[in-house]
């Protein structure tokens, strides 16, 4: 039996690990998002490469950088989840289509896994409704 002491403790460790995670993602979708307007040349030959006007790129950066917006919000963060995957849904369609590698295939899916663990460390009412032991 856990006294409420380290009960707390674990929380507050979850809680911790969650928001680091979700704030390793919001960077990474805010890089994506500040790329996509810049256009560099990286991303210019991806647009290329993908069959993609590089007319779409600045709407693609402002649609990652509002659904990043919604995911850093406390109470809208699984609205922003349900959005980043959306987004990382069509990442992999356009992968697909395009005959990319397996690893720029999957990455997306890499990165939608992490949004949601993001959020379901720090969040007991999502553990709830998906219940998977994170301890032994």
């Amino acid at each position: 039996m856990q006294s409420g002491t380290q009960f707390a403790t674990e929380s507050k460790g979850m809680l911790w690990t969650g928001r680091v995670l979700s704030g390793l993602m919001a960077l990474l979708f805010i890089m994506d998002g500040v790329g996509h307007l810049m256009k560099p040349a990286p991303v210019t030959e991806a647009f290329a490469r993908l069959g993609y006007p590089l007319s779409a790129s600045v709407g693609i950066g402002v649609l990652a950088l509002i659904c990043t917006a919604i995911y850093v919000t406390p109470k809208t963060s699984v609205l922003g989840a349900i959005l980043l995957t959306g987004y990382l849904g069509g990442a992999v369609s356009t992968h697909v289509r395009a005959g990319s590698p397996l690893f720029e295939t999957i990455f997306p899916v890499i990165l939608g896994v992490l949004v949601w663990a993001g959020i379901f460390v720090r969040d007991a009412q999502l553990r709830k409704l998906i219940p998977v032991a994170l301890t032994a």
